[in-house]
């Protein structure tokens, strides 16, 4: 846990770093899928369960500072930037957190398995996936100077290309979700039919994970509106 002089001391720096440093942890523990499906690819539930745990911990600290944000930002913070907007961005960025936990529980729950043909390209979606984390993590970096340029001129232009990009990340993973929908289901009667049901599980939630980095995004994008 982190103390509440912790919290007083980088809210006096910076009002945004907590939100930033959980952001930054929140990819952390995304990033940490990549090793697991490699283990999964080569079958080494050893390595899937190691990694795994590191996803847990790391989503463990993910809500520990969440909380510790929590408590500390309505009473800490006087900006012209509406509290609720920052508490919504800090609960996505958390919910990416969540999902990477789930998606890592399930595939050593399941002791999951993919098939050779989607090995290269299921990677390459959840790398895209969390390419989309590391660009609201980007953008989130930004508030300060956001606040500092009255979200006016050039800084704004910025976090707006920031967020385009974000988008178009985001639209990539949706078509790499249906190309590996349409591979799976040339699959589905080659594979027992509980295993193409949680695989189909699987690929939903990986896409969770740009789904809701872009719709941190979206929040960000309603506070410059604003």
């Amino acid at each position: 846990m982190f103390s509440r002089s912790y919290f007083s001391g980088i809210f006096g720096s910076s009002p945004f770093k907590p939100l930033q440093e959980h952001m930054a942890k929140v990819v952390e523990c995304t990033e940490e899928l990549v090793p697991l499906f490699h283990a999964v690819a080569r079958g080494d539930f050893d390595a899937v369960e190691a990694q795994q745990k590191k996803v847990a911990a790391l989503e463990d600290v993910a809500d520990d500072m969440k909380r510790e944000l929590r408590m500390q930002l309505p009473n800490t913070l006087f900006l012209p930037v509406d509290r609720r907007d920052l508490l919504e961005l800090l609960r996505l960025q958390d919910n990416i957190a969540n999902k990477a936990k789930d998606i890592a529980g399930l595939t050593l729950g399941r002791r999951m398995t993919l098939p050779p043909v989607m090995v290269e390209p299921f990677v390459a979606y959840v790398e895209r996936s969390i390419d989309a984390a590391r660009q609201a993590h980007k953008t989130v970096e930004e508030l300060d100077e956001l606040v500092e340029t009255g979200f006016r001129g050039s800084e704004v232009e910025l976090v707006q290309t920031l967020l385009e990009e974000l988008g178009r990340i985001e639209k990539d993973t949706d078509n790499m979700q249906i190309r590996l929908r349409a591979t799976l289901r040339g699959l589905e009667t080659e594979l027992p039919p509980v295993d193409v049901m949680f695989l189909y599980k699987i690929i939903e939630l990986v896409g969770k994970l740009a789904d809701l980095a872009e719709r941190a995004g979206s929040r960000l994008q309603m506070m410059l509106a604003k």
